[in-house]
């Protein structure tokens, strides 16, 4: 995602970045799909679920090779004439010369060894750690893991549940491909405002499912609409706002922090759900959650900033102020 913001033009940055997520949900919902298929094939059928993930590993490793260098990062180490010519394929019919001085400008001032934690970036920091925080804190990725067993408790069959899965990977798809429509054009306040009611709404009712035992199809809707809600706002938005936040010479860094942040939660979160669901119960589990989100709300109300069609330099100046940055507001 970093990458992407460094090559993609202000206006479209949104739905570049965006395409990464994109590219996460139909890898999912091809595993989903995959998983249903060979889960069939013997008792050993969960090493061809995990082998088969070779095959994108190679494509994606190949096509790697042929991307050229970030020109944001190639200016940084004064590789002056090769950040031009990225420039010049990336976006024809752009005034390279100027691009480049504004890119310039932005590096000026920095100090060699400066690092993310430095006071001057507490707002960009607590912005990629609260995004990433909520992200995980709605259950997304321990539903995910766990969906056929939750279909289960909730009374469908294991076959069916296995089903049902595809289809959640398939609502996660659809509704990440209109997250990436709107994002440019509604801003990312707005996703995200949509995605925490749908999932306060969504989480609460689940909640209630399991509290009342409310059992079957009922629940796979509610989860259902939970996803719909993740895949418009958080899923397609947080790639994007990480890699937009932090100034040019310490974006790989701040990226890297947003994403750290991110994964452990989605290694710690789904490893305590059998834990919580054998001993507290799922209904307790999605109520917190419920409120987590509902946090999430506060946050994007009084807080995150709106980042659309706005320059990364300019962000970078708005956002690394040593006066206070007013919240809610770039």
């Amino acid at each position: 995602p970093a990458y992407i913001s460094e090559i993609a033009p202000a206006k479209d940055r949104g739905k570049l970045v965006g395409l990464y997520q994109f590219n996460i949900v139909f890898g999912i919902l091809i595993a989903f799909f995959s998983n249903y298929l060979l889960n069939g094939i013997g008792e050993n059928a969960w090493r061809w679920m995990v082998g088969v993930e070779a095959i994108p590993a190679v494509i994606y490793t190949v096509f790697a090779l042929t991307i050229p260098k970030s020109p944001r990062w190639l200016l940084s180490k004064l590789r002056v004439d090769e950040a031009k010519e990225v420039l010049e394929v990336i976006n024809p019919g752009m005034d390279t010369e100027h691009m480049m001085l504004e890119i310039k400008k932005e590096s000026e001032g920095t100090i060699p060894g400066e690092n993310i934690f430095l006071m001057k970036y507490r707002f960009p920091l607590i912005l990629a750690f609260c995004i990433a925080f909520f992200n995980q804190l709605s259950g997304i990725n321990a539903f995910l893991y766990y969906a056929p067993r939750i279909l289960e408790e909730a009374g469908l069959g294991s076959s069916t549940a296995l089903l049902s899965s595809i289809g959640i990977g398939i609502t996660n798809m659809v509704f990440t491909l209109l997250g990436i429509y709107l994002i440019d054009r509604m801003g990312r306040k707005q996703l995200m405002y949509i995605g925490s009611i749908g999932y306060i709404i969504a989480l609460s009712l689940v909640a209630c499912a399991f509290y009342l035992n409310w059992e079957g199809i009922s629940v796979a809707f509610f989860l259902f609409l939970f996803i719909a809600a993740h895949a418009i706002g958080q899923g397609t938005v947080i790639w994007v706002f990480i890699s937009e936040i932090f100034p040019n010479h310490l974006r790989g860094y701040g990226q890297s922090f947003g994403s750290s942040v991110h994964w452990i939660l989605a290694a710690v979160v789904p490893s305590l759900i059998p834990i919580l669901f054998a001993t507290i119960g799922p209904g307790i589990v999605f109520t917190f959650f419920a409120f987590m989100m509902f946090l999430q709300l506060l946050f994007v109300a009084f807080i995150m900033p709106e980042t659309k069609g706005i320059s990364l330099e300019e962000l970078s100046k708005s956002l690394t102020k040593t006066k206070k940055v007013k919240p809610g507001s770039v």
